[in-house]
């Protein structure tokens, strides 16, 4: 395995210049994270008191559908208030939204709660990856975000362990109250470590396009309906009218003086279109293995929370030390990761389809999720790089905010049609084992669909002319 002669050693992101900072990002990544792990593992239990199987996968819909609305914002509200004042804000709504769901009464309201929690952590993330860029050299790019990745290590222990032994107890309230007081530390902690953004640019009159941000509202929120209603010609009007929108906000937002995302976002011609596409295909194909996983597990296998949140938990410790062990890769080994990190990640949820309704051993699931896991972790650190790396002039910050931004309409997207398929499937309504396992074949077998279309597009950026993939770019 090649390693560059003058590779970044991990020793350099001690530098007190941005040590503090680091440990300030990988917080937000770890609280964040943990909140979603936690939640996943109790989220059968919230089912179970308050009703509304049929609405599993909208808490996870509302969570990043908000948290793309702002994301979307993100990039030019740090530019206007700054970096510290942005991150702070969202990691204050993300506690606020996880109080309202700690006292719901029913699941409308953990619905409401979560979309809180999203448009908080959807600053917190966006002011986090624009950190990176304005605080880091390219050369420690692939460092800092695999570190912030390294984030889900403590998280995938934390996440079910809290939310399994709340759960155990029938306490779920409880967990959540732990997010609130830990977004409170995080947010007075930020405030005091954070440096104040004084550039002229704070001062500019920047506005947020609401007409464009209303666009994705409405894609979001016509994907989600979808999930819900029964006639299949409703569920292909709204899933038609989704796509639409979406169209729409990336057709206007090209023609913009002030843009959400890069000039060829989404162009197949481009490094960093191609980039954005695998970002978004990426995130639908992992989205549906902490929605409908754990409820699985517990009807089909028997699991108690704490045995199902950490069986989900090891796709995302998975997807943590592959991002890890690769990070520091040059040469040829980038491309070659990203060519086959989607391969793996159709194999694992085909054979979780075949696996959890079959007679095997609930142990055999564990490689298909793992599998799953070293798939998009393998490939993760080298896709944000490739995209700032082959942004235009003046698109070098919508490039950036672009990565969380399409990161979270991948796993909004994918959390909707996971809940159309599963619904489809008889989810809702099942009441037997046979009805259960028809949909817990059929959610992780359609989303194989979106790894597989994943590798074409990291086949496409593969044969990119002079297409600098993986690494951050000078020193």
């Amino acid at each position: 395995m090649e390693r560059d002669a003058s590779a970044t050693q991990w020793r350099d992101l001690l530098d007190w210049a941005w040590l503090p900072t680091l440990a300030i990002l990988m917080s937000g990544v770890l609280l964040q994270s943990m909140n979603s792990l936690l939640l996943t593992t109790v989220l059968p239990s919230i089912a179970a008191e308050l009703g509304g199987a049929g609405m599993l996968s909208l808490p996870a819909t509302a969570y990043v559908g908000a948290s793309i609305v702002a994301a979307s914002g993100a990039g030019l509200l740090t530019t206007r208030y700054g970096v510290r004042d942005t991150l702070c804000v969202g990691v204050v709504i993300f506690g606020l939204g996880a109080l309202v769901c700690s006292f719901a009464a029913s699941m409308e309201w953990v619905v409401g709660g979560r979309l809180v929690q999203g448009f908080g952590g959807g600053l917190e993330v966006g002011a986090a990856y624009t950190a990176v860029r304005a605080i880091f050299p390219p050369r420690l790019w692939p460092r800092v975000i695999a570190l912030m990745a390294t984030s889900w290590t403590i998280s995938v222990f934390a996440g079910p362990l809290i939310g399994g032994l709340f759960a155990r107890a029938g306490q779920w309230r409880g967990a959540l109250i732990v997010t609130v007081v830990l977004s409170a530390i995080l947010a007075v902690a930020a405030g005091l470590v954070l440096p104040a953004n004084r550039s002229a640019e704070r001062s500019g009159g920047t506005r947020l396009p609401a007409g464009r941000i209303g666009l994705i509202c409405l894609a979001i929120t016509a994907m989600s309906s979808a999930s819900l209603v029964q006639a299949a010609s409703a569920k292909a009007g709204l899933i038609l009218v989704a796509v639409a929108a979406l169209a729409l906000m990336l057709r206007f937002d090209r023609e913009a003086s002030v843009r959400l995302l890069p000039r060829d976002a989404f162009s197949f011609r481009t490094q960093t279109g191609i980039g954005l596409w695998l970002v978004l295909l990426l995130c639908i194909a992992f989205s549906p293995l902490h929605i409908y996983l754990p409820i699985f597990l517990q009807r089909l296998r028997g699991f108690d929370p704490l045995e199902a949140g950490f069986m989900v938990a090891s796709g995302s410790l998975a997807w943590t030390i592959a991002s890890v062990l690769v990070s520091g890769l040059t040469g040829p080994w980038p491309k070659r990761l990203l060519l086959s990190g989607p391969v793996l990640m159709a194999g694992g949820l085909i054979a979780l389809g075949l696996l959890l309704q079959s007679p095997a051993p609930s142990y055999a699931l564990i490689p298909a999720v793992v599998l799953l896991g070293i798939g998009i972790g393998q490939a993760w650190p080298f896709v944000g790089p490739t995209i700032m790396n082959g942004a235009k002039p003046g698109d070098e910050a919508a490039a950036a905010s672009a990565v969380p931004t399409i990161q979270q309409t991948g796993l909004a997207l994918g959390a909707a049609l996971a809940g159309v398929v599963a619904n489809a499937s008889g989810f809702a309504s099942a009441v037997s084992e046979a009805e259960i396992g028809n949909a817990a074949f059929w959610v992780p077998a359609c989303f194989a669909i979106a790894a597989g279309l994943a590798w074409l597009a990291s086949v496409r950026l593969y044969r990119q002319p002079c297409a600098r993939v993986g690494s951050g770019g000078g020193s």
